[in-house]
């Protein structure tokens, strides 16, 4: 983790956090699911406001599943991000806007090269507040979306959410050689441009 991102984590673990997406002295949370989880942790902590990012599993049956259980598909987890903002800084609707156009919500149990349910996507959401907001954004998504597909990207209540291995945290950092190819052969942003056009993340 970066040294900037090590002090954002401690200071998160330090403040409480706003469940909801609005206005708040305090940090928030918002969990996403948008297939490899190195990814969709590349993709949030480029937005500012952001102030940690977490990948890990949620929205399955085994407490404290290991990455090789959840890859199995057994678990019924779907890798995940557990995005720590601030809301002074970045509203919960730009974090949706944001998570939207970095996948592909037209296909359930895959994201791009990789299939299974592990793979899903999925917006988390810690409260009424997140949900009434999560619904708003997808229904005004499908009258503005570019692509004649349904959106089958579910929005569901987050359950408990398990941190993945150290050695996943961070990746694109850590491994950026590695990581660059698994996402160019993976296909993500080339498949993101096909959808979204000029919406697509650059």
């Amino acid at each position: 983790m970066s040294a900037g991102r090590v002090v954002a984590a401690a200071l998160a673990a330090l403040l409480p956090l706003a469940e909801g997406g609005a206005q708040s002295p305090a940090l928030a949370k918002a969990t996403f699911a948008g297939g490899c989880f190195w990814c969709v942790e590349a993709d949030f902590d480029k937005v500012d406001g952001v102030v940690s990012t977490t990948s890990g599993y949620i929205g399955g049956r085994t407490p404290n599943p290991t990455y090789e259980q959840v890859s199995s598909g057994s678990t019924g987890h779907t890798e995940a991000v557990e995005v720590v903002f601030d809301p002074r800084r970045v509203s919960y609707e730009k974090l949706l806007e944001v998570f939207w156009v970095n996948v592909d919500p037209t296909v359930s149990d895959r994201q791009f090269c990789d299939i299974g349910s592990q793979y899903r996507t999925g917006i988390f959401v810690h409260d009424e507040t997140q949900r009434r907001a999560a619904e708003a954004s997808k229904a005004r998504l499908e009258k503005t979306k570019p692509f004649k597909a349904p959106i089958v990207t579910p929005i569901e209540p987050a359950t408990a959410f398990y941190p993945a291995e150290q050695y996943h945290q961070d990746y694109y950092l850590k491994n950026p050689v590695r990581y660059r190819f698994y996402r160019s052969g993976c296909g993500r942003d080339a498949r993101l441009k096909e959808l979204w056009g000029d919406k697509a993340p650059k």
